[in-house]
């Protein structure tokens, strides 16, 4: 079968014009260099990255105009004369920071984030290295393995990246969003123990449901850090807390965690003005890391767990096409979601 020549995508323009400099457009389709592969993209999901980028809050490197998003997931079409990991029918999703292979994050591969420097995935073809994608989980469709890209390899990071999680650990996951719903899943997969909070009833019902030990409402009990503390054996805390809260979460936290545990910071949604003297983690006896998403060697142990234990992410139940991702942002945006936003390309 020929390909098409143009195809459809969204650009953003810039980092000033919010969602109104967002564009859907007609593009010609690439052809892929001799290290390429061409993926035809079946599936994408949404992060909360992509939504303040065009808002000028994103404070990684970014590089206008770009296709936005970096969640896919497609089979690949056509590859380049000297690629030799992929041929025509593979399935496969994007590595979010094209050149962070394996071991640490550096300059050089923050600056390599798909829909932020890169051409993204909100379009129905895209050229990607060979060594840019990976191998989708053969027990995933399309939209729920691109929603693995950000969310998922984060998570994944968060738990494995420096101290990782072992069996019987304590882990305490914010809020109802991908990347605490993959942190839960992920965790009880490995026989932890977790720690959610909520604000709803409903949301608690669904956090329990997919194994959560303990739920607390963040609404109803403040101090829920020293709750959460009060829970683990000899009240000593938890290994690991996955903050996406910030400024409104982080005293909490701090409450939670056990001498010598991991504080993974995630995001901002609560606020981005710290409110807590940095040595806190010198009186805590603990370690609050940065995480920015991972490498394609985690991004590949993370798929082989998802396979062995048949894991599935939490997807929305709105689904979007592509020519409707502007929606897409505006639903996400109006917080309307529970894990992840699935958008389906043709």
């Amino acid at each position: 079968m020929s390909l098409p020549k143009t195809q459809k995508q969204w650009y953003v323009q810039g980092a000033d014009k919010g969602f109104d400099g967002f564009v859907y457009q007609d593009a010609a389709v690439p052809t892929p260099g001799d290290h390429e592969v061409l993926v035809h993209l079946r599936g994408a999901s949404l992060n909360y990255r992509d939504l303040i980028i065009p808002k000028g809050e994103y404070p990684f490197p970014l590089n206008f105009p770009v296709v936005a998003c970096s969640d896919g997931a497609g089979e690949v079409v056509a590859v380049g004369s000297k690629v030799t990991k992929w041929k025509k029918g593979d399935k496969v999703l994007t590595l979010f920071n094209q050149g962070h292979q394996s071991g640490d994050m550096d300059i050089k591969a923050s600056k390599t984030g798909l829909g932020g420097c890169i051409d993204g995935t909100l379009r129905q073809y895209g050229t990607f290295a060979e060594t840019g994608v990976a191998k989708m989980p053969s027990n995933l469709n399309f939209v729920e393995a691109a929603s693995l890209v950000c969310a998922g390899l984060t998570s994944w990071n968060a738990l494995y990246g420096l101290k990782p999680l072992k069996k019987g650990q304590w882990v305490v996951t914010q809020g109802t969003g991908g990347v605490s719903l993959f942190a839960l899943q992920f965790a009880k997969a490995a026989g932890a123990h977790v720690i959610a909070t909520t604000s709803t009833a409903e949301k608690a019902e669904m956090l329990k449901k997919l194994g959560a030990d303990h739920v607390i409402n963040y609404r109803v009990d403040v101090n829920w850090g020293e709750t959460a503390r009060k829970l683990t054996p000899g009240g000593e805390g938890v290994e690991h807390v996955i903050e996406v809260g910030g400024a409104d979460t982080f005293t909490q936290s701090l409450s939670a965690i056990k001498m010598e545990g991991v504080i993974s910071v995630i995001g901002f949604l609560g606020g981005a003005a710290p409110k807590d003297n940095f040595l806190e983690t010198l009186y805590r006896v603990c370690t609050v890391r940065g995480v920015y998403v991972g490498s394609r060697e985690q991004l590949e142990a993370m798929v082989a767990e998802i396979e062995k234990h048949d894991i599935h992410p939490v997807m929305d139940k709105t689904v979007f096409t592509l020519e409707k991702a502007k929606e897409a942002y505006e639903y996400m945006w109006a917080m309307k979601h529970t894990g992840k936003i699935p958008i389906t390309i043709e």
